[in-house]
């Protein structure tokens, strides 16, 4: 089983144009998360896929795997899909660009998780421990079956927990995802999907189409950089790390 992480690397990020090449450390961010996902030592191959010369060129100076977009993509997804249509590969994951500390071990448990035959997309999920989450739609809540399959993405806390003395667990969906090539190249062919469409969530047109995603828990928390602010807290928590 032929397993290649991809990065998909935008530039003009909407609410932080450009983060990908902020300095975090002596390493740009995109710099970091391409060589921990080298350092996982999990990846046949590692790749960024990019619109970016910026970034393209960020990364062949490193000796790095790069491949630029030819066509504008709604999603990452879309842009992985480009990149690896014409690549040998079995299952493909989806490293974000803007987690420079992602670790080994839930990728690790990913990766495993395509050693049943049945799961043809797998992701990562985490239980949440402040209330406060539940109701953010900003944090994407999903609920699973006995299998660990997501039967549900949303926004809204679901599950509805109208029995008050019913201790379930509510999870967040972190949104890092891993793909058997045919199934990712399928899922850039389908239509937009009504329910996809209403939550803005793209993982609910594998749902929407009969196509499970089965969840694997973690505890792993990093820090995705989206904003100026969360820039900072990456660098107080990489300061006094003279190898980064």
């Amino acid at each position: 089983m032929k397993v290649f992480a991809v990065i998909p690397a935008r530039y003009a990020a909407t609410r932080f144009p450009g983060k990908l090449m902020q300095i975090l450390g002596n390493k740009t961010i995109i710099a970091h998360t391409y060589l921990h996902s080298l350092e996982t030592g999990l990846f046949d191959e590692v790749w960024v896929a990019t619109d970016s010369e910026i970034i393209h060129n960020e990364i062949s100076k490193m000796g790095g795997h790069v491949v630029m977009s030819t066509k504008q993509h709604e999603s990452g997804s879309d842009r992985i899909a480009e990149a690896i249509e014409k690549l040998d590969v079995d299952i493909v994951v989806n490293v974000q660009g803007d987690e420079p500390f992602i670790q080994k071990e839930p990728l690790e448990k990913l990766i495993n998780a395509f050693n049943d035959p049945e799961v043809q997309v797998g992701s990562l999920m985490q239980k949440i421990s402040e209330p406060i989450d539940i109701d953010n739609p900003n944090i994407v809540k999903v609920v699973v079956n006995d299998q660990q399959d997501a039967m549900y993405f949303s926004r809204s806390p679901i599950p509805y927990n109208r029995n008050r003395q019913s201790d379930i667990p509510y999870f967040r969906h972190i949104g890092v995802y891993a793909f058997r090539k045919q199934t990712l190249l399928d899922f850039t062919r389908w239509p937009l999907g009504r329910l996809e469409n209403a939550e803005k969530l793209e993982q609910l047109r594998y749902l929407e189409h009969g196509v499970s995603i089965r969840m694997i828990e973690t505890h792993f928390t990093g820090i995705g950089i989206d904003t100026p602010e969360d820039l900072e807290k990456a660098k107080k928590l990489i300061k006094g790390n003279p190898h980064s």
